[in-house]
């Protein structure tokens, strides 16, 4: 690992526990053990390293929740796939992430404080959202799920369900919380299934 994948790598860690506003440019430097100049040879400011971390956090975001989503066909199995993903994979990936999801960490750090900072955060989240609706459009359409159901309002659900497991996993630093509110939603979504 070069200096600036260091840098990177470390960032994330320190955000994912301290945010983006309590981490201090002193902190960055000795945790990824380099100096001021080496840090802004890589990096022109914090603001700037903060969305080379954002692009790192969604590449493990996609190795984590995304895999194995490919060998699967059917909409609705792809998406308890990727909610089963999230609980076992994402959430305990705590070498990369140690505080949790860096995504709702700085979504609600930044949103008051430094709002231009979340937009590529929020463009995610709507990403994350649209995924979720078309597996269960595509289920509906399918004929996998009862004709009663409304997708968006169960994405919504689900996406709030996310969410909060994200942040009881942080609070309770431990899965038990988070792991029941994911498996509540999967059998909901299995409820749903014709």
């Amino acid at each position: 690992m070069d200096l600036k994948e260091r840098i990177i790598a470390e960032s994330l860690k320190l955000f994912s526990l301290k945010g983006f506003l309590s981490t201090s440019i002193q902190d960055i430097m000795e945790t990824a053990h380099t100096s001021k100049g080496g840090l802004y040879n890589h990096f022109k400011s914090k603001e700037v390293l903060l969305s080379a971390v954002l692009g790192e956090a969604r590449k493990i975001w996609r190795e984590n929740n995304l895999a194995g989503l490919d060998q699967i066909e059917n909409p609705i199995e792809k998406l308890k796939m990727l909610l089963e993903n999230y609980r076992d994979r994402y959430l305990k990936d705590t070498t990369k992430l140690p505080g949790g999801c860096i995504f709702v960490t700085l979504s609600v750090e930044l949103d008051d404080q430094r709002p231009h900072l979340t937009q590529e955060i929020n463009r995610g989240f709507a990403g994350l959202k649209g995924m979720i609706n078309d597996f269960l459009d595509q289920g509906k359409s399918a004929g996998d799920l009862r004709d009663d159901v409304d997708t968006k309002a169960v994405t919504e659900m689900i996406f709030s369900i996310i969410l909060g497991a994200a942040v009881i996993y942080g609070v309770e630093k431990g899965s038990s919380g988070a792991d029941n509110s994911i498996n509540a939603v999967i059998r909901y979504i299995e409820g749903l299934v014709v």
